[in-house]
């Protein structure tokens, strides 16, 4: 997909997108770097895709730089963002993607550690390098938070979900708290919440009659690509397109819930 206008705004701007190293994030990442955007391009696990992503990003003209952290762990939070902003000397835009379910498990089955997990990387590391980038993005003009949360907020999440929908509940109510207590620093703070996309989480988490019984709830019929949430980002990031929105929540899920 060709971004182009009027987005060139983000020309020589630093993006931090956590989580880029596949997905919704690997897809918002070169969208970015293809606005003329500089993009850090983290990754928690999967080293090697994210390199793969960054090298796409570069073959095509654009700027990125390789950021390792598993934000499950206390303190890799604020590392990550000192990395980033040590790598490119200015941090404009921070998209908080990293998160997933990890497992799909009936609540009373999971283990404390399990909770844990979950909650360490959904909602603790979206807070960490939140309060981490204030000092970068308040001396940034046009500054923003772009956080992911998920159409499963909204309902309490599929099968196996609970924590995780609990988890993107309480990002997004994060999102407009700090909406609100951050606007007098000019810094936006919204979010995306994606409905059912085809990405590796799913396809190595969700079995597929989850799938199949979750895609019957949409009316668009199919699951959306990666490609198809990047826009959102790009929009709430936007100055141009977006200065008067803050603590809003798009959602991108093909009509399965409407707010």
């Amino acid at each position: 997909m060709a971004w182009t206008e009027p987005f060139a705004e983000f020309a020589g701007k630093t993006v931090l997108v956590t989580g880029a190293s596949a997905g919704i994030g690997a897809a918002t990442a070169a969208a970015f770097a293809a606005c003329g955007a500089r993009v850090a391009v983290h990754y928690g696990a999967g080293e090697a895709r994210a390199r793969e992503v960054r090298e796409t990003i570069v073959a095509a003209g654009g700027q990125a730089e390789v950021v390792g952290a598993d934000l499950s762990q206390e303190g890799a939070g604020e590392r990550l963002i000192e990395d980033t902003a040590g790598l490119f000397g200015s941090l404009d835009i921070l998209i908080n993607n990293a998160g997933g379910p990890l497992m799909r498990r009936p609540f009373t089955e999971h283990s404390g550690e399990d909770y844990r997990q979950v909650t360490a990387l959904n909602l603790d590391a979206v807070a960490a390098t939140c309060r981490a980038a204030f000092p970068y993005l308040k001396a940034s003009p046009g500054a923003a938070i772009v956080n992911t949360t998920s159409v499963a907020a909204r309902f309490g999440g599929g099968p196996g979900a609970v924590i995780y929908a609990m988890t993107k509940a309480a990002v997004g109510s994060m999102t407009r708290g700090l909406a609100r207590e951050w606007a007098e620093h000019g810094i936006r703070v919204n979010c995306v919440a994606p409905g059912y996309i085809d990405t590796p989480l799913h396809q190595r988490v969700t079995p597929p009659e989850v799938r199949d019984s979750q895609i019957a709830n949409v009316p668009m019929a199919r699951m959306a690509l990666p490609d198809e949430c990047a826009g959102a980002y790009l929009f709430l990031a936007s100055n141009t397109l977006s200065s008067y929105v803050t603590g809003h929540s798009l959602e991108v899920n093909g009509g399965w819930m409407m707010p």
